[in-house]
């Protein structure tokens, strides 16, 4: 399942040279770093041990380990040894001044986001995981730290409770696979869902285990004889390649099971072959080979190179029938490969005596999406389940009329189309229509759809449209648009925001200790703000219907101002509000207003 190094001993000493020994491609000065570093994390943490009996610090070792085996810069290495340091009195200006600014900031974030619980059942609930994605848009280094530690935590889980063990595993499956494989970090992505099947439905994992072990004779005479056609068929053609075999992880068998209702035996395509090249010409040329050996499957091919994910994974993708049962074979260069097993990580490949190697962040999708959301002001009903589903969920790509590519979450609508393109778009869309067809505006988009955008001058963004948009960005700039220009809607989300504050202060007050509270001393009463109750007329009128404006609170003596509603009568905001500043034809809508003498 991974190629970890197996750390034997608990000697210091012993556990760096085994460290070096497996990662040489270390220079001797950063090693002298490295050792430096593992020098001051043993020095605080000897004397505590995990539940399994051995010494903190080696999992700090192993966290390393997973992250050179992609081979991560010297920063990265020091950042994984003190990514939990400051639990164990070393501050992080300490750190600064050993390692520097880049180390000590990486530490810090990351051992804060460590620290957060993840309780899947309370996800939606929980601003903390909003934060602790918006932490790791400081440095992508943070996430990659952050994975290699849930899944050492993962490999080592069965040292805790069983009910802990649940919570971890399905935090696993909810967050962390889901990131790795927005890494493009595929191996990492298949090993935290294996495991966490393993402990959320121990019994599904044993028989699929049983299942793939026991016909392992089996498939790899079938694997070999399908190796063996294609490599007869590229040497007539003059191309070399190289062919792997290999079984579907367990937990790509259980989602089979589930959406075909069949035990793991009655399932045939298990079984997976991937065809290494040198360049794209050649991947297309193998299609056309492959094809030509075996019938290929209707509708189960994908071109991921001329598409690429948004973690930058290539390859094209095929299932065929060979010899009665289903094959699926992946085609790829070699460069597309590593990339594909290393995901964003290979962009981080050391290179000696240069940083200038190292990938810009602001060309890897997942740190924008980071960045998106960190600026965006999400409104308290979007829940954590729809934030996650902007980062990691499954994605469709759809085209402009003029071939533009334009990647959407699954389940985005032609309005999240129109604002991805340009606001000003999303804001006129009175309609749509997909591959030359009228479509709802309502109706999810199809991947590799046509989509063609109506417009029209006069038409604006609508509350209904705020409740069919999945993606941030639409959610954000009508919300925005709405809050700017409809006194209803700003007047419902500021009373309703007045409410859940005073309601949450008043449970705070409830829930004070009793020692905490304090007493006034006898004979003095607190004191409190209070106003004059003083009511409104309207252009001199005493019983016209108004309402006080939840934005801004106006009370007397505070200047005001009157705004004719559609339903509420009109309604009182403070000269100076924003909100009343925004309105676009406030002037031909305004009452004269004043408190009553």
């Amino acid at each position: 399942m991974n190629n970890e190094i197996i750390f034997t001993s608990t000697d210091p000493q012993t556990l760096l040279q085994s460290y070096f020994a497996a990662h040489d491609y270390l220079a001797p000065e950063e090693k002298s770093e490295i050792t430096k570093a593992w020098e001051l994390l043993v020095e605080n943490t000897k004397d505590t041990t995990r539940s399994s009996g051995e010494p903190y610090y080696v999992h700090p070792l192993r966290v390393a380990e997973i992250l050179s085996q992609n081979k991560l810069d010297c920063p990265t290495i020091i950042s994984a040894l003190l990514h939990s340091i400051n639990q164990y009195g070393v501050t992080t200006e300490q750190v600064r001044e050993l390692f520097g600014d880049t180390v000590a900031n990486i530490t810090d974030t990351t051992n804060k986001i460590l620290n957060i619980p993840i309780n899947t059942k309370t996800l939606h609930q929980s601003d903390a995981i909003r934060k602790m994605f918006f932490a790791m848009s400081d440095d992508v280094r943070i996430i990659f730290i952050s994975l290699a530690d849930r899944l050492d935590r993962m490999r080592n889980i069965n040292h805790i409770r069983r009910e802990y063990q649940k919570v971890i595993a399905e935090a696993a499956i909810a967050v962390w696979a889901p990131l790795a494989e927005r890494m493009g970090m595929q191996k990492e992505k298949n090993e935290f869902e294996d495991l966490s099947l393993k402990y959320t439905n121990p019994d599904a994992y044993l028989q699929i285990k049983n299942i793939v072990s026991q016909s392992s004779e089996e498939q790899a005479e079938y694997l070999g004889k399908a190796t063996q056609a294609i490599l007869k068929a590229t040497q007539k053609v003059g191309l070399t390649v190289t062919i792997q075999s290999r079984a579907k992880h367990y937990y790509s068998i259980y989602q089979k099971m589930r959406k075909r209702n069949k035990e793991a035996s009655e399932l045939y395509d298990l079984l997976a072959l991937r065809i290494l090249c040198q360049a794209p010409a050649e991947c297309y040329a193998l299609i056309g080979i492959v094809h030509s050996l075996w019938k290929p499957l209707d509708g189960r091919f994908k071109d991921y190179i001329a598409m690429p994910k948004s973690n930058g994974y290539q390859s094209l993708h095929t299932t065929v029938m060979c010899e009665g049962k289903p094959l699926e074979i992946q085609i790829r260069t070699v460069e597309m490969h590593n990339m594909a097993e290393h995901g964003i990580a290979s962009h981080w490949l050391y290179k000696k005596g240069s940083n200038k190697d190292l990938v810009e962040e602001d060309k890897l999708d997942i740190m924008n999406r980071l960045q998106a959301l960190k600026q965006a002001s999400l409104s308290d009903d979007k829940s954590f389940s729809e934030l996650k589903d902007e980062l990691l969920g499954d994605e469709i790509y759809v085209f402009t009329p003029k071939g533009d590519v334009k990647r959407l979450r699954a389940g985005a609508t032609a309005i999240d189309f129109a604002y991805a393109i340009h606001s000003d778009i999303g804001e006129r869309i009175v309609g749509a229509k997909a591959d030359g067809k009228i479509i709802p505006l309502n109706r999810p988009l199809q991947n590799t759809q046509i989509i063609e955008i109506i417009t029209n001058p006069q038409a604006h963004p609508t509350e209904a449209q705020l409740k069919i948009v999945k993606t941030t960005k639409a959610h954000q700039k009508i919300h925005s648009w709405l809050m700017a220009n409809d006194p209803t809607f700003s007047e419902r989300v500021n009373a309703a925001a007045t409410t859940v504050t005073t309601t949450s202060a008043a449970a705070s007050e409830a829930t004070q200790e009793p020692q905490k509270k304090r007493r006034p001393k006898r004979g003095i009463q607190p004191q409190a703000i209070s106003y004059p109750d003083k009511k409104v007329l309207v252009q001199g009128e005493k019983n016209v219907l108004y309402n006080l404006a939840q934005c801004c609170h106006p009370h007397y003596p505070d200047l005001i101002m009157g705004y004719v509603t559609r339903s509420k009568g009109v309604s009182i905001h403070k000269a100076d509000c924003i909100i009343y500043q925004r309105i676009p034809n406030k002037d031909e809508r305004s009452v004269q207003v004043e408190w009553e003498k």
